[in-house]
């Protein structure tokens, strides 16, 4: 993946959360994925989340909860040694803004294996 191939991935990625479309977002997973996260402790009672099928049923969950959600892309950081995306974003969930790093690993053929979210502090 190219920076620019990155770039692209991200707003793809923000666009299909912002139509809560989940088989979007879930396609460029892998199954065995791990996703760890400060909001999956809430909603499953672990940080982490293994496999897709926990990632799909975790994020229908978490949606279920929410009103209105507006992602916009701030800027990416692309490693492309390391295969690892970092999305840093401004999140509006019900009002609440919020900064957020979505950072994304992915594997030789372009498949997201591991995602570790970091939340900034709610304005």
């Amino acid at each position: 993946m190219t920076r620019g191939e990155a770039l692209v991935f991200a707003e793809r990625w923000a666009a299909a959360w912002n139509c809560r479309d989940l088989g979007a977002v879930l396609a460029h997973f892998d199954d065995a994925v791990a996703f760890t996260s400060p909001r999956a402790v809430e909603i499953t009672g672990a940080a982490t989340v293994h496999g897709k099928a926990a990632l799909r049923a975790y994020w229908t969950k978490a949606l279920a909860a929410v009103g209105a959600l507006q992602f916009s892309i701030d800027r990416i950081v692309w490693d492309a040694a390391s295969g690892e995306l970092a999305i840093i974003y401004t999140s509006i969930v019900d009002g609440r803004r919020r900064r957020v790093s979505e950072n994304l690993r992915f594997d030789e053929a372009g498949v997201v294996i591991s995602a570790e979210v970091f939340h900034g502090v709610s304005e």
